[in-house]
């Protein structure tokens, strides 16, 4: 029998959304072992004069307990 838990974090980039999920779970994978999934709950940007300079991601990411 194998129990997960979900982490929620937030993470941003300057350059695109996907971007800013492939940082989230590259820094959270730091620490966290065993993710298994991820799932991207909310996006937003950043906006100044009129463009985009940030995109921001809240994630829930799952991992096994070991």
């Amino acid at each position: 029998m194998s129990v997960a838990k979900v982490l929620e974090i937030s993470a941003s980039s300057t350059v695109s959304s996907d971007d800013a999920v492939k940082q989230g779970i590259a820094k959270a994978a730091e620490t966290v072992h065993g993710i298994t999934a991820a799932w991207v709950q909310d996006t937003q940007v950043v906006v100044e004069n009129s463009k985009v300079t940030e995109w921001r991601v809240n994630l829930k990411i799952t991992f096994v307990l070991e």
